[in-house]
């Protein structure tokens, strides 16, 4: 399938497995991503190779960036209409607390639109989403 297909084939059966394996870093890393109605709940289980502290044992802290900023950008891919991935302006990232060896989940939120910008909140937890791991903000160009 062409990168059109697939991303046609996810928006229309929710599936998002063939996209996220088609992306190498999120098939790398283990990335998942579940659909509940309009919201995405995106998953990163439980790896031993995410691994940056394997004393505590905690995720390596670009895992989480790259976890988050990659859950950004596919949730306003599938947001939008377009069918190219929108390209990163900006990204910043808080780490709260240290995000131990376990399934950790993000939620984004679109939180400003333009016609070529788009600005994205990320927060990334674990056990509790009262108690987020890393909380995160992302600014998008998008693509015609």
């Amino acid at each position: 399938m062409t990168e059109p297909e697939i991303l046609r084939y996810t928006r229309e059966t929710g599936d998002f497995s063939r996209m996220l394996q088609s992306i190498p870093y999120a098939a790398f890393i283990g990335l998942e991503c579940d659909q509940f109605g309009d919201d995405l709940i995106f998953r990163l289980p439980k790896k031993e190779q995410n691994l940056g502290n394997p004393i505590l044992p905690a995720i390596h802290g670009g895992v989480i960036g790259g976890f988050m900023e990659m859950s950004a950008a596919l949730y306003l891919m599938m947001s939008q209409e377009s069918m190219r991935m929108p390209r990163i302006v900006d990204f910043s990232l808080d780490y709260l607390r240290a995000g131990l060896n376990r399934e950790t989940y993000a939620e984004c939120q679109l939180t400003r639109q333009g016609n070529r910008v788009a600005n994205v909140m990320i927060s990334a937890w674990q056990k509790s989403r009262s108690q987020p791991i890393a909380t995160a903000r992302a600014h998008f160009l998008l693509e015609d």
